[in-house]
């Protein structure tokens, strides 16, 4: 099981990297090569995302009649091929933005599927809780050193090929993806076989959310989330030019403030096994989303006083929580889903994570339209508060105090 898992973490790290040099090469493509204007090029990331919002919820409700193992590899494959058609249109001066923005978008509908198929796939190849919590913290910590990592590479490597053989380069990154999935032996156990009467995927679907909205820890878990995403999308969404226009930041010291909040999420992500063991999944969801709602909100306090310095150090506690908490929810959805509704359950997390992304970079226009860019970011960072009292409740909180009790009992003595 070691070694299938070492062929997924290794092909799943490449394919972050290759992600984040698209994060910066797709861009450059449309307005160097293509000649779009810089509203065009904004244009990508809305393509990438439209169809997360589509097929979220019904990609759950597939991936869970098929063979998950095979979903992640026709996904890997589809996007090979998406991308190796946006290098050679792109080269041979044939590629219109209109061809660019549908090549993206079924780059994500791919990526959709691929999420929901590996998050479930995961705990039929490391069936020990424990394990499955370390292989989590590790795919979370590649996304997170990618992060860090890719943005550093994407522009040397940019500038040493171009533009259009680094996409063709990123190509590569999901063969290898796919090489990697094919050479895992596990074999998971086919799904149950269910009869596709007309209907089915929305059946399936409401099966899903009923499952979720009822489940005593995991809603309190997802509802925490999408409140927290939404309110910090805010502050994302406006911390480039505060920085820059409120605080007077350069681009290096807008770098390293950034650059600090990127650093705790492999702290955070190391740290969530030992937390685990110590504490328990549910006061460790607590402890991380603490961590960094704390960390979140002394960003505007640091940033009314010009201190840099306690910037840092509070986007550091930041990544710190929000590196604890993800591998942990991810965990904790796992192994208390039914693995016949484990793809939906996952898809309807992603369905509303992705969801508040562009709900929260509306909020941040409105609010920096209204008030000003020093408001949206108090905003955003006090608002992500608001996630902690839809975390303790139901489940979570009797587990807290479940907890509680046991570690104030007295020993019971020996005989």
């Amino acid at each position: 099981m070691r070694r299938d898992f070492a062929w997924l973490w290794a092909g799943q790290s490449l394919n972050l990297l290759g992600d984040q040099l698209m994060v910066l090469a797709l861009p450059l493509l449309a307005v160097t090569v293509l000649k779009t204007s810089a509203a065009q090029a904004a244009l990508l990331p809305f393509a990438f995302f439209v169809p997360f919002l589509v097929l979220g919820l019904p990609a759950g409700a597939i991936v869970d009649r098929f063979s998950r193992r095979t979903t992640m590899m026709i996904c890997d494959a589809t996007q090979a091929i998406a991308f190796l058609a946006i290098a050679a249109l792109a080269a041979a001066g044939a590629l219109p933005f209109a061809a660019l923005l549908a090549l993206v978008s079924v780059s994500g509908a791919a990526t959709v599927f691929f999420q929901v198929a590996y998050t479930s796939y995961l705990p039929a190849l490391l069936t020990d809780p424990k394990d499955l919590h370390r292989g989590n913290a590790r795919l979370f910590l590649s996304e997170s050193m990618s992060r860090t990592i890719g943005p550093a590479l994407a522009g040397p490597v940019i500038a040493a090929f171009g533009v259009v053989w680094a996409i063709a380069a990123n190509v590569g990154s999901f063969v290898v993806s796919v090489l990697a999935v094919l050479a895992i032996r596990h074999r998971e156990p086919l799904p149950v076989h269910r009869p596709r009467a007309s209907g089915w995927i929305h059946r399936d679907v409401a099966e899903g959310l009923r499952f979720v909205v009822a489940h005593p820890e995991i809603e309190p878990v997802i509802s925490c989330g999408v409140v927290y995403v939404l309110f910090l999308t805010m502050v994302e969404a406006s911390f480039v030019l505060y920085a820059r226009d409120a605080l007077g930041l350069g681009t290096v010291g807008i770098g390293v403030v950034m650059g600090a909040a990127a650093s705790g999420f492999p702290i955070g992500n190391l740290a969530s096994d030992r937390l685990i063991e110590r504490l328990g999944i549910p006061r460790t969801l607590v402890a991380g989303a603490l961590t960094s709602v704390a960390g979140l909100l002394l960003v505007p306090v640091f940033g009314h006083a010009g201190s840099i310095s306690g910037l840092v150090a509070a986007s550091v506690l930041h990544g710190v929580g929000e590196g604890a908490f993800g591998p942990c929810a991810l965990t904790h959805r796992q192994t208390q889903s039914p693995p016949e509704l484990l793809g939906r359950v996952n898809a309807v997390q992603r369905f509303f994570i992705w969801g508040a992304t562009p709900l929260g970079s509306v909020l941040a226009s409105i609010t920096i339209a209204a008030a000003g860019l020093s408001a949206a970011v108090w905003i955003g960072c006090c608002g992500t508060a608001l996630c902690l009292p839809l975390l303790l409740r139901r489940g979570v909180r009797l587990a807290l105090v479940s907890a509680g009790r046991a570690a104030d009992a007295p020993p019971r003595p020996a005989g």
